[in-house]
C-alpha cells in the first residue's frame, strides 16, 4: 500500500502576493503534483517576509495529513529572497541531496541554476522542498526529484523501510 502524497504549494513572491503578477510557477507545481497523483491540500501565495513564511511552513508541516510542502520563488540572491532561510528555521533534518540534484541537473540547461539557493529538509513527517520561481525552472527541477517523491513520503510515513544490505 503506497502512501498518498498530500501536498501544500506555497508561492513566495512580493509581486504575486500584491496581485501585480500571475502565479504561473505555483500553478505549474500544482499541475505537476496533480499529474503525479498527489492531493493538493492547500495552495497559497505569500510575500517574501521571513518570519511569516517560516510560521506558515511550520504550521503546514505540523499538520498530520500533510507530507509534502513545496515552495516556489524566493531562492535567489535578492535581498528579500528568504525561502531557504525560512525553511532552514523550521526543518528538523536536512535533505540536501534533493536540492543538490536539482541544481546539478538543471545546470545542464542554464547557468542560472547555480544561483538557486533552494534547500530541502524534513519536519514532522513532511518533506519541504524549495523550487526556483520560474515555471520553466519548476518543471525542470520537478522532473529531477519526481522519481523519488513517492518513495520519500512512504519512508516518512513509516510505510516503507530500506532493505538490509542496500545503501
Amino acid at each position: 500500500m503506497s502512501t498518498q502524497i498530500r501536498a501544500v504549494v506555497i508561492t513566495v513572491s512580493d509581486a504575486c502576493s500584491r496581485g501585480e503578477r500571475e502565479d504561473t510557477s505555483g500553478a505549474a507545481l500544482v499541475d505537476l503534483l496533480t499529474e503525479l497523483g498527489a492531493e493538493i491540500v492547500a495552495k497559497e501565495v505569500v510575500n517574501d517576509d521571513l518570519d511569516p513564511l517560516a510560521h506558515k511552513l511550520r504550521a503546514f508541516a505540523d499538520l498530520k495529513h500533510v507530507n509534502l510542502i513545496v515552495t516556489t520563488g524566493g531562492t535567489g540572491f535578492g535581498p528579500r529572497d528568504n525561502a531557504p532561510e525560512a525553511t532552514l528555521q523550521v526543518i528538523e533534518r536536512k535533505a540536501p541531496g534533493l536540492a543538490e540534484a536539482m541544481r546539478t541537473e538543471t545546470l545542464k540547461n542554464t547557468p542560472m541554476a547555480m544561483i538557486s539557493r533552494g534547500v530541502s529538509g524534513i519536519r514532522s513527517g513532511a518533506l519541504i522542498v524549495n523550487f526556483p520561481g520560474s515555471p520553466k525552472a519548476v518543471r525542470e527541477s520537478f522532473a529531477v526529484i519526481k522519481p523519488v517523491l513517492n518513495h520519500v513520503v512512504e519512508l516518512l510515513g513509516g510505510q516503507r523501510h530500506h532493505d538490509k544490505g542496500q545503501n
